[in-house]
C-alpha cells in the first residue's frame, strides 16, 4: 500500500456540487477547465467510489470529494479500501465527505447517529484514512465541533451565510468550512423561484435535520411549511444574473467559509454553460 498523503487537498474558493448521476467524466473535465477547484459528488455515492475514480481519471488536478457518503449504507471497510485505491492512483486529490443521512430514509437502522458517526471515524482511523482527508456533513453545533476534532472540517448543505458565520464563530480559525449553495441563473423571479422551490421543498423541507437547522437560524414553521416561503427559498437558492449570483456566493466567503460548493439548478439541465458563465463572474 502506498503512503497516504495526510494533508487536506486544495479546494479553491469555489467548486461544483452535483448529484452522482449528473457527473459524467466529460462534465468533470469541463468543470476543471472552467477553473473550479473541486467537484462534490452528491447523492450518497456507493462505497466502491467508482464515480470518484472516473472523475479523477478524466481530470488532472481538481479535487474530487464526496458530499456525502452515508455511513449507514457504505460499509467503512469498503470505503477505506476504496480510499486507498484512489490514493494510490491519484495521490492527494480525493476528499472523503461522510455523514449520517436522515432518519426518514427507509431501511436504515437510524439509532444513536452521533455515536455511530464517531465509531465510523474510529474505524477510518484504524484503516489509515487520515483526518485531514475527510470532512463531515455538519449542521448543528455538536457535529460541527466533531468535524473540527476528527476531520478537516465541515461540508454543510442547504444553509445560508448566517449559518456559515455561526459555524466559523463556533470553530474558530483552522477547520475547513465548505457550504453548498444552490443557484439559478435567471433574472425573472417568477421563473427562477419555482425551480428553487422544487429543489428545496422535496425532500429537504420534510427532513428533520434540515428543518431543525432552519429553525436554529430563526425560520418559523410558517416559513418552512407548504413549500417554503418566498424569503426562505430566496435565501436557500440564489437567483439572478451572474454578477448577482456571484455576489451571493461570496457572502459565504465573507462570513468565514473557505470554499463554496455551487449547485446549479435545474438539476436535470446540462450545468456546464451556466458554470462557465458563473466562472467568469467569479474571476476563475
Amino acid at each position: 500500500m502506498t503512503e497516504t498523503t495526510a494533508q487536506t487537498p486544495q479546494l479553491g474558493q469555489f467548486g461544483v456540487w452535483r448529484h452522482a448521476g449528473g457527473l459524467a467524466p466529460e462534465v468533470g473535465a469541463a468543470i476543471e477547465s472552467a477553473g473550479y477547484g473541486a467537484i462534490w459528488i452528491g447523492g450518497s455515492p456507493p462505497a466502491d467510489l467508482e464515480i470518484a475514480e472516473r472523475l479523477l481519471d478524466a481530470t488532472s488536478m481538481i479535487t474530487v470529494a464526496t458530499g456525502i457518503v452515508n455511513i449507514w449504507t457504505a460499509p467503512v471497510d469498503e470505503i477505506a479500501t476504496s480510499f486507498h485505491r484512489l490514493e494510490a492512483r491519484h495521490p492527494g486529490r480525493f476528499l472523503l465527505g461522510i455523514g449520517v443521512g436522515h432518519p426518514e430514509q427507509p431501511g436504515l437502522n437510524y439509532s444513536k447517529p452521533y455515536a455511530a458517526l464517531v465509531e465510523y471515524l474510529d474505524a477510518l482511523d484504524a484503516a489509515g484514512v487520515p483526518a485531514g482527508r475527510r470532512v463531515l456533513a455538519a449542521l448543528g453545533p455538536k457535529v460541527l465541533e466533531l468535524s473540527a476534532a476528527r476531520a478537516a472540517g465541515a461540508h454543510p448543505y442547504l444553509t445560508t451565510p448566517q449559518h456559515t458565520r455561526e459555524a466559523r464563530e463556533l470553530l474558530g480559525p483552522g477547520p475547513v468550512i465548505a457550504p453548498e449553495q444552490k443557484v439559478v441563473l435567471d433574472t425573472d423571479p417568477e421563473r427562477a423561484r419555482p425551480i428553487g422551490r422544487s429543489a428545496v421543498e422535496n425532500p429537504y423541507l420534510h427532513l428533520r435535520n434540515y428543518v431543525n437547522n432552519l429553525k436554529r437560524l430563526g425560520y418559523t414553521d410558517e416559513q418552512i411549511e407548504n413549500g417554503g416561503s418566498d424569503d426562505l427559498i430566496d435565501a436557500l437558492v440564489a437567483h439572478g444574473d451572474t454578477q448577482y449570483v456571484a455576489g451571493r456566493l461570496r457572502e459565504h466567503l465573507d462570513a468565514g467559509a473557505d470554499h463554496v460548493a455551487v449547485q446549479v439548478l435545474p438539476a436535470g439541465d446540462d450545468p456546464v454553460p451556466a458554470l462557465r458563465e458563473l466562472a467568469g463572474a467569479l474571476g476563475l
